[in-house]
């Protein structure tokens, strides 16, 4: 009896959180300057900054999950979204799904459409610091610090901990196996995976 109460209470919970969600999100977002261009779904609110004159856009039907009940492989932190430049720019195609993702832009991140990013994947298109020794901490001219815009193209599946670095493009239907650290083009139709991620094999026809 016990069991059936709780997991009646559970079932209750969750439909209580995911209108409220639904009922809230698009006007978080907005309130937080995040550009939503239809709608969308939340499970928990993410994290976001959107400096002046940076932008974030989501496209229609994106679906962000910050919260670990409700993915399979849970998430340790909200969704992260965030431009630290002026002029900086995070795209995000329709029907794309987050869980956990964080996404850190100094100039430009692109993500298409139908992409699947599993739970903790790291995306960033900058070193944040300058690579040479002096004053290396303190340092923080844009001039000084690397940086490259990041592309991936439709229909990509990131595994869960990746990490895709500056300058990176990942071609439409590509498959990036969890725990990999992507540091180079990666073409379309293809298995990667490793540190470095390298290809593995292409897409089964």
């Amino acid at each position: 009896m016990f069991s059936k109460i709780y997991s009646f209470g559970s079932r209750v919970n969750t439909a209580m959180l995911t209108r409220w969600w639904g009922l809230t999100g698009r006007w978080y977002l907005n309130l937080h300057g995040v550009i939503t261009e239809g709608p969308l779904t939340l499970y928990g609110y993410p994290l976001l900054t959107v400096i002046p004159e940076s932008k974030i856009v989501l496209s229609e039907r994106v679906v962000l999950c910050s919260d670990a009940r409700f993915t399979a492989l849970g998430v340790s932190h909200p969704v992260i979204l965030r431009t630290i430049r002026p002029n900086a720019r995070i795209i995000i195609g329709p029907n794309t799904g987050l869980s956990g993702v964080t996404i850190c832009a100094a100039v430009s991140i692109e993500i298409g459409s139908e992409c699947l990013l599993g739970a903790d994947v790291q995306i960033f298109d900058n070193d944040f610091h300058k690579i040479k020794a002096e004053n290396r901490r303190f340092d923080n001219c844009p001039e000084n610090i690397k940086s490259a815009p990041v592309i991936i193209e439709n229909n990509v599946f990131i595994g869960a901990g990746s990490k895709i670095m500056k300058g990176v493009r990942i071609g439409c239907n590509s498959v990036i196996g969890a725990g990999s650290v992507v540091t180079k083009d990666i073409p379309q139709d293809s298995i990667a995976a490793g540190n470095p991620a390298k290809i593995i094999s292409k897409i089964p026809t």
